[in-house]
């Protein structure tokens, strides 16, 4: 299984960005997605994530209302949408997907500046 993550820029406070996550592997149905993100020094924070299924999708209080997951599975990726973005969400963006194990993207850095 093999993840891919990107997107991470650097951008102002106020825009948006969108990160994408090609996986190989694995198929959607068997594993919910999730992003992470982890700034330097701190532990790795849950994002969001979407079921399996793909009926249900949950997020962070902290990012409720400005971040969306969504899918393409003709593409094998999921993204994560990030609207209005502040200094606070400066960090390394990694995606997840959980099914029987866990598998890890590398990591994307989004930058925001003031």
């Amino acid at each position: 299984v093999q993840l891919q993550a990107s997107g991470g820029e650097l951008v102002q406070a106020g825009d948006s960005l969108r990160l994408s996550c090609v996986y190989s592997g694995l198929a959607f149905t068997s594993a919910t997605v999730n992003w992470f993100r982890q700034a330097p020094g701190k532990e790795r924070e849950f994002v969001g994530g979407r079921h399996r299924s793909g009926s249900t999708t949950y997020y962070a209080d902290s990012v409720k209302g400005r971040f969306t997951i969504s899918r393409d599975t003709a593409e094998n990726t999921f993204y994560l949408q990030i609207n209005n973005l502040n200094p606070a969400d400066t960090d390394v963006y990694y995606c997840n997907m959980r099914g029987r194990n866990d598998h890890w993207g590398q990591g994307t850095q989004v930058t925001v500046s003031s």
